[in-house]
């Protein structure tokens, strides 16, 4: 009989929020190649967790069907080809496709960070995904240097908190946010130090940064909205500007009259990218991108991993209904005690 463990599960396979439990007898993973046993102390909740709750995220072929790819653990054994750099009981937290629900999780050794004795479990949980998504976007995608502008969508989110910090540090000329409440706004100018954030439900956005911009537009646009800020953000964007396409929280059909004519005009790259599906290589240059660029500042703490509130994993259910209303302002965290 294969060893078990505690994971989250999803009685029919896929569900409402009410559909989630704590399966005891989850096989437990084995490590191959490359591969760390981790036994799980915190993880992080994602958006892409309620799709793929509800059957509706094309998850990657190498994913466990459990939940979640964000955690912080101790390693507890190792594949036959493992990263040098790590041994038994190192205090580690990485990203993964998939499984991060659970007591235990096998994940690439490239996907690894060694946890900062300065940062916590349920801090780290909350790093991997969010901030390695806001580092692909600027970087690899975007391509951002010193002095460009950039426009962060859904200001208050957690790829977007890890961005605007980033940006800020990375010195672009300006840093701009949308987001759809006034509290979020604020939140984004007085924590973040963003230079201007836009309630996209009172505003014109795309006007409000053409004026900030005294008409220029800005450089680059990391957008999780799609189809609904489609035009917006072609008309925000500045000459030579780029769009990176992340989500589709607000649809993925055009609306009627979409004119595309700055395309031309401005010379706008329009690119979509995700991270999950990427393969291990890609993965790992990312992870080596976050220690260069980000470890140092959450250890000094000119960095911050802002947690809206930390659950007890056998509350899963009360932490997705948090993540379904909208109104957080950072991770959602859960412990497994």
């Amino acid at each position: 009989m294969p060893e078990t463990m505690r994971a989250v599960d999803i009685k029919n396979g896929t569900g409402s929020v009410e559909s989630l439990f704590i399966n005891d007898a989850t096989p437990k993973p084995v490590p191959t190649a490359t591969q760390a046993l981790v036994r799980i102390k915190a993880f992080g909740l994602n958006r892409m967790d309620l799709l793929q709750r509800e059957g509706m995220y094309p998850v990657p072929p190498q994913a466990p069907k459990t939940l979640g790819v964000e955690f912080s653990g101790v390693i507890e054994g190792f594949g036959d080809q493992a990263e040098a750099g790590f041994k038994r009981g190192d205090q580690v937290f990485g990203l993964a496709y998939g499984g991060a629900y659970a007591e235990y999780i096998a994940v690439s050794t490239h996907m690894l960070v060694h946890k900062p004795e300065e940062l916590s479990w349920e801090e780290c949980a909350g790093i991997p995904e969010t901030w390695i998504t806001a580092l692909q976007a600027i970087y690899l995608v975007g391509e951002f240097k010193p002095g460009k502008s950039i426009l962060w969508h859904a200001g208050a989110s957690s790829v977007s908190i890890a961005g605007i910090q980033l940006s800020r540090a990375e010195s672009a000329s300006a840093v701009y946010a949308t987001a759809r409440q006034d509290e979020k706004c604020q939140f984004i100018t007085e924590k973040l130090g963003a230079t201007a954030a836009f309630n996209t439900t009172t505003s014109d956005w795309s006007k409000e940064v053409l004026k900030a911009t005294d008409g220029k537009g800005v450089d680059i646009i990391i957008d999780f909205v799609g189809a609904s800020y489609f035009q917006g953000n072609i008309d925000a964007v500045a000459k030579d500007g780029r769009i990176v396409n992340l989500g589709f929280l607000g649809g993925t059909r055009l609306p009627a009259n979409v004119d595309i004519s700055k395309f031309i005009g401005k010379r706008i790259r329009f690119e979509g990218s995700s991270l999950r599906s990427r393969d291990e290589d890609y993965q790992g240059k990312l992870r080596d991108h976050l220690v260069e660029h980000a470890l140092p500042k959450f250890k000094d703490r000119t960095f911050k991993i802002y947690v809206e509130k930390v659950f007890p994993w056998e509350k899963i259910q009360e932490a997705h209904k948090l993540m379904e209303a909208n109104k957080t302002k950072g991770k959602i965290i859960c412990t497994i005690g």
